[in-house]
């Protein structure tokens, strides 16, 4: 079931020809601030991969990728969900060395997305991944490289209010740490994201760790794949919205499966059965390089730092009739 949510009193700060122009200067500027604070190129990425691959995003493990037939290559390709995988075989492929990294602009179908007001069928972010050593392998790390992004994106801020003083929206550079389990400790009688929400809220800015792994309560925090990130070494970054008074998810990342990582994996989420694709078997092999790496959401940071109350201001999309009367009556302009 979708749903959506009008804050009382809502209205955009920005017209439609400043509302473009300002999701422009808010992507170019985070690419030059990010791509320098971790050291990383830009590289042209797939829009679909081969079904055989193992390279597509398994996501939570239900999400049904948008496939079809290529009659003139013999086989089926499927939309990605996201690069995760691909993005570590293309820093073995272009030779990329430790401490050097890529990034692309990603765009996605989810298909099976449910719809509210920050979730989309149509994804895009900024996929990224660099290459680093054995001892990079981490919490401390994993802390820097999330300060860092951290600090690119409340730059780029900063330099928004510079364009457009009457945006008004603050967001704090200190990271508040979590893991998963500390959350559940801090609040068991809520649920994964109602815990996400009171952890963000107090604090603002929040970096939650150790994503996919079953708690002590027997359930995890929330579904993770289990061939990309690491469960002991992966974390979500949000931010406060003040507009839809809660917490807004702005990047999913971690440091990646090495094989031992990996092969534990696959056996806890009963994914044994993906040890023969090529990209597992290079991986558990010893054949990629370790890595970190993410996404960033690039309409969700847009409609955070416009203010916005609804992605569907700053992205073009799909939505269902229900959606699309409420922001209609409710002055919300949908792309």
């Amino acid at each position: 079931m979708n749903k959506i949510y009008i804050p009382e009193g809502y209205k955009p700060v920005l017209d439609e020809y400043d509302t473009q122009r300002a999701i422009a200067y808010i992507k170019a500027t985070f690419q030059d601030e990010f791509s320098g604070a971790l050291n990383l190129k830009r590289v042209s990425a797939p829009l679909f991969v081969t079904a055989d691959s193992g390279l597509n995003d398994n996501l939570n493990g239900y999400e049904r990728p948008v496939s079809f037939d290529i009659p003139a290559v013999g086989n089926d390709a499927q939309v990605v969900h996201s690069l995760a995988k691909w993005k570590r075989l293309a820093l073995k492929r272009y030779g990329f060395g430790i401490g050097n990294g890529l990034y692309t602009d990603m765009n996605a179908i989810r298909r099976d997305e449910e719809l509210d007001n920050v979730h989309s069928i149509y994804v895009d972010q900024w996929d990224w991944e660099k290459v680093i050593t054995k001892e990079n392998r981490n919490l401390d790390y994993l802390k820097l490289i999330v300060r860092a992004i951290v600090s690119a994106i409340c730059n780029t801020n900063d330099r928004l209010h510079v364009r457009y003083p009457q945006l008004r929206v603050e967001l704090k550079r200190e990271v508040a740490f979590v893991t998963t389990q500390e959350l559940e400790y801090m609040y068991p009688d809520l649920s994964g994201h109602e815990r996400e929400d009171a952890f963000v809220r107090e604090n603002q800015t929040a970096c939650i760790m150790q994503i996919g792994g079953k708690l002590k309560s027997g359930k995890p925090h929330d579904g993770r794949a289990p061939d990309y990130d690491d469960w002991n070494l992966n974390c979500d970054i949000f931010f406060w919205d003040d507009v839809l008074g809660r917490s807004l998810e702005i990047s999913s990342m971690g440091i990646r499966v090495d094989p031992e990582a990996l092969d534990r994996q696959l056996t806890l989420s009963g994914c044994d059965y993906r040890r023969d694709l090529p990209f597992h078997k290079a991986l558990l092999n010893g054949e990629l390089p370790l890595t970190i790496g993410g996404g960033i959401g690039q309409s969700r940071l847009s409609m955070l730092m416009m203010g916005c109350a609804h992605i569907g201001e700053v992205q073009s999309s799909v939505w269902d009739q229900t959606t699309i009367d409420a922001c209609e009556k409710a002055g919300i302009r949908l792309l």
